[in-house]
């Protein structure tokens, strides 16, 4: 062995070390924060936090408020960014979609603290207060280039057989579509709808701008409206133990929360994908 391959094993080595270290350390850090959250979390709860709301010590209007918002986000996002997916895979072609992609890509990283500020900006200060809505419009924001770049993806595996197939039968382009790259493409799509909303669903910095929170149950999108997120900041921040404890439980039921749809969605790609 020359002096070239024992420096070079030696730099992989070296790496490889520094590799395995990172690794490691991340996943301390990892377990260190699922542990804390776990046992605070779990001594925080009662059963009464899913029969209570905020104003008298529990979690239901809380809840029910985030589902809300994350769920009317996906209404919202869901169409659109499969609409725009479609058109980058089937219709788009050359530089204005590799611009679209990179600008979804570009969406996709942008802190979310900024597009709650956009949001405010525009639904929030001309309405003169916050609201649901505009909480979901900002979660919608976040939502569509999640969609759009797993839609992109998903269509892209679609053998294009499978196309020319469609189109040798005599069906037009957009029923070859619908009627058979949708459905070839439906387990890695609906997948990505599912992560998508796992991501919106535990979002708080958009929030803060755009829906605030409500102590009591509401129903009512164009008010203040209940958002757990929201809510775990601010009982953070509160001075009183019964406060705090309320936070860790709160926090512990999202983290359970986003874990178990993500849990549904490697399910769904294991078992049908």
């Amino acid at each position: 062995m020359n002096s070239t391959e024992r420096r070079r094993l030696l730099t992989n080595k070296i790496i490889l070390g520094l590799s395995t270290i990172s690794a490691l350390l991340g996943l301390v850090f990892l377990f260190w924060i699922l542990i804390t959250l776990f046992l605070k979390g779990v001594s925080a709860l009662d059963f009464s936090l899913f029969t209570k709301d905020l104003v008298d010590g529990g979690l239901r209007n809380l809840i029910f408020g985030q589902f809300v918002m994350a769920l009317m986000a996906t209404i919202i996002g869901v169409p659109l960014g499969m609409l725009a997916g479609i058109y980058l895979r089937e219709y788009g072609n050359g530089k204005y979609a590799n611009i679209i992609r990179d600008l979804s890509d570009i969406m996709m990283s942008a802190p979310s603290i900024v597009i709650g500020a956009f949001v405010f900006a525009v639904f929030v200060a001309p309405s003169g207060g916050i609201n649901g809505w505009a909480g979901s419009i900002a979660l919608a924001i976040m939502l569509i280039p999640i969609v759009v770049s797993t839609t992109d993806n998903m269509l892209s595996l679609v053998p294009k057989e499978l196309r020319e197939a469609g189109i040798a039968l005599g069906g037009s382009k957009h029923k070859v579509i619908l009627q058979i790259i949708l459905k070839a493409a439906k387990v890695g799509l609906m997948t990505g709808i599912l992560l998508a909303f796992a991501r919106v669903i535990g979002e708080t910095a958009p929030l803060l701008f755009t829906s605030g929170t409500n102590s009591f149950w509401s129903t009512n999108l164009g008010n203040a409206f209940p958002s757990l997120t929201v809510s775990i900041y601010d009982l953070a921040n509160f001075p009183t133990d019964k406060a705090r404890n309320l936070a860790w439980a709160a926090s512990f039921l999202l983290t359970v929360i986003v874990l178990v749809i993500n849990l549904i969605g490697r399910f769904i790609i294991r078992d049908k994908g």
